[in-house]
């Protein structure tokens, strides 16, 4: 007898079975509009100029970019049986995320699952599932990495009050803490899928790092790769401390100390975080028209 993914009676379940009809077009719409926004304020010049022109560095740089969607894609293959096409509503729950606010992707990917995808119960336990082991993950392996890389980072600062990095930490902790305490309540796949989800989760992260630090390392190869490695496990940890300030400010200033200012790592970061914007942006345009014309052909 298979066990139900995800239980029928959770109360956030039938709030949103009431809102079906509209959940999917209102996300669509506001990822749309931010799209629309960046697409207003990027500086496409500059994004031409700065164009990498080594075929690796794209590669690098692709796989950095869809290491997150194809392990969500490994994931929902394993619980639900998605075929390859679920990948484009997993590369639009990305942009979701990146372009709006946090979550907003799994709201818009929790319907599509509803409407696309056959299984036993209702898909709304998984995403949650799938969310909070991410969560969880990023924190373990942050904190491990803190761990092993303390002695080299820490005479390098955060740009920020002790204090408010080791309240960082904390929050980190405990955030963490809670969720493995009150698992049973938040959690609802079975064992041996939570395992599955949190492993592939841990594996994104250390892939998605050793490939930012040998991006880093093919653009600016004068930095040793070993630099760039640490480089990029800082950069990790600013992202997951929620109380350290100006993050991208720390990590070029954490950069500088560690590389030398001479070396043009600020150019670089900018350089990537526009392209990555600019992904974001036809990307989702050209998944909006691929949806269009797959309307038409099926009308």
């Amino acid at each position: 007898m298979t066990t139900p993914a995800i239980p029928e009676t959770a109360p956030v379940e039938s709030g949103l079975r009431k809102w079906s009809a509209y959940l999917g077009p209102v996300v669509s719409v506001a990822i749309l509009c931010a799209v629309l926004y960046q697409l207003r304020q990027l500086n496409w010049p500059m994004v031409i100029s700065i164009i990498p022109r080594s075929p690796t560095i794209w590669l690098v740089l692709a796989a950095s970019y869809f290491a997150g969607p194809i392990a969500d894609w490994v994931i929902f293959r394993k619980l639900w049986g998605i075929p390859l096409s679920g990948l484009a509503p997993l590369l639009k729950k990305l942009v979701g995320n990146e372009l709006l606010l946090g979550y907003v992707g799994e709201v818009y990917f929790y319907d599509w699952a509803r409407r696309h995808v056959k299984m036993e119960g209702s898909p709304f336990g998984a995403v949650k599932d799938v969310a909070i082991l991410s969560a969880l993950a990023g924190n373990i392996t942050t904190i491990a990495m803190l761990a092993i890389t303390w002695p080299l980072i820490s005479p390098l600062g955060f740009g920020a009050d002790g204090k408010v990095l080791v309240g960082s930490i904390v929050v980190v902790l405990v955030t963490s803490g809670l969720i493995m305490f009150f698992r049973n309540g938040l959690l609802s796949l079975p064992r041996r899928d939570l395992w599955f989800v949190f492993n592939v989760h841990s594996v994104r992260i250390i892939v998605g790092t050793a490939l930012s630090a040998l991006a880093w390392h093919l653009i600016l190869p004068e930095v040793g790769i070993g630099s760039w490695l640490l480089l990029s496990t800082i950069r990790l940890l600013l992202a997951r401390l929620p109380l350290i300030p100006n993050k991208d400010l720390a990590f070029a200033g954490i950069t500088a100390l560690l590389v030398g200012r001479e070396v043009q790592t600020g150019v670089m970061i900018a350089m990537i975080s526009m392209l990555i914007v600019a992904t974001h942006v036809v990307l989702f345009i050209a998944l909006m028209l691929l949806d269009l014309v797959q309307k038409e052909k099926n009308a």
